[in-house]
């Protein structure tokens, strides 16, 4: 990837338009923004080519930080230098720290109401639901990986049976069938 840009190739008319467009994809991605920050960044402004953003994502992801702002200051940088990558950073996190402090102050006045406990523990169900969700979506995935697809499903069982039911704090569960894990793929790697 070269780190001149050419002059036809789409980019942000300003600072600003860094900094509103960063603003608007933050409040679009609650909860997880790749797809979002793909079409808007790739599809939409054209800022980045597929191939820059496969590459500044993996780079995002390297580096400590949520990726998405790591990314957002490495777009605004490429631009704009200093002040686009401050002015991202900006956008990706003035709108949704204001409404979450706000949200903050209203759950101080509202926390002992049972509406609200009632919609927490809602919240917390969906959450839990969604999650699982996306762990069903990925297990065709799991043909493709040195273990089996037998023995992944095995150890996500023993994984919820421990924490769900036994009750074992999630940091020795994941030490523990990380390293039977990771002894597994490595001795399948190994052959």
């Amino acid at each position: 990837m070269s780190d001149e840009i050419p002059p036809d190739h789409p980019r942000p008319k300003s600072v600003a338009d860094l900094f509103f467009s960063f603003t608007l994809l933050a409040l679009q991605g609650f909860g997880g923004v790749l797809a979002i920050v793909q079409r808007e960044l790739i599809e939409k402004k054209r800022w980045l080519t597929p191939e820059e953003f496969v590459e500044d994502w993996a780079v995002a992801q390297i580096m400590p930080g949520p990726n998405v702002i790591n990314l957002s200051m490495m777009v605004g940088n490429r631009y704009f230098g200093l002040r686009g990558a401050l002015a991202a950073l900006a956008g990706m996190i003035t709108v949704p720290l204001v409404i979450v402090l706000m949200l903050a102050v209203m759950y101080a006045q509202y926390a002992n109401h049972p509406g609200v406990a009632g919609a927490l523990r809602g919240m917390s169900a969906v959450t839990a639901g969604l999650i699982f969700a996306s762990g069903l979506k990925l297990i065709p995935t799991l043909k493709n990986h040195p273990l089996s697809q037998r023995a992944a499903l095995l150890l996500s069982a023993i994984c919820f049976i421990c924490i769900a039911l036994f009750r074992v704090p999630l940091v020795y569960v994941l030490l523990g069938l990380g390293a039977v894990s990771w002894s597994l793929v490595f001795k399948k790697l190994k052959k």
